[in-house]
């Protein structure tokens, strides 16, 4: 299913800044225009995943016709530090992005002990579920 909010591009000196003034003004960059679109799309995609993975609800989105650019910019004090400014519609498959994105699992290749790797064999372990779990445990330690 196809999710779309409205996104205020500002052209700055060094690239563009991208809001979103519907999801509490989650923002994004981007060096080139090209580039501030593709982390528009990511970044809309994260948002609305993460919020769907943690059962937390978001808004409806504004008309692109409902949105005053010049209204946030004054709002965000933004004004004076962009050469450009337009709104434009972001969409995203989020769970086709997911998927693509934040579940695809990597193959990845390591080197342990030959002792090791027989020990935990005739213990029947899953080599990849405990690569993960310790990861996530190590992680979650920082």
């Amino acid at each position: 299913m196809l999710s779309i909010y409205p996104a205020c591009f500002f052209k700055e000196d060094n690239g563009y800044s991208v809001i979103f003034p519907d999801l509490n003004y989650l923002a994004t960059q981007g060096d080139t225009l090209e580039d501030a679109v593709a982390m528009a799309v990511d970044c809309l995609a994260g948002y609305l995943y993460t919020a769907k993975m943690d059962n937390e609800k978001f808004p409806k989105a504004s008309k692109l016709s409902d949105i005053n650019i010049d209204r946030l910019s004054d709002e965000l004090d933004i004004t004076g530090t962009y050469t450009d400014a337009f709104t434009n519609m972001v969409s995203v498959d989020v769970k086709a992005y997911a998927k693509e994105h934040f579940d695809k699992s990597v193959r990845k290749t390591l080197t342990i002990p030959a002792w090791l790797n027989t020990a935990a064999q005739e213990e029947g372990i899953n080599f990849s579920k405990t690569l993960q779990e310790a990861l996530m445990s190590k992680l979650k330690a920082h």
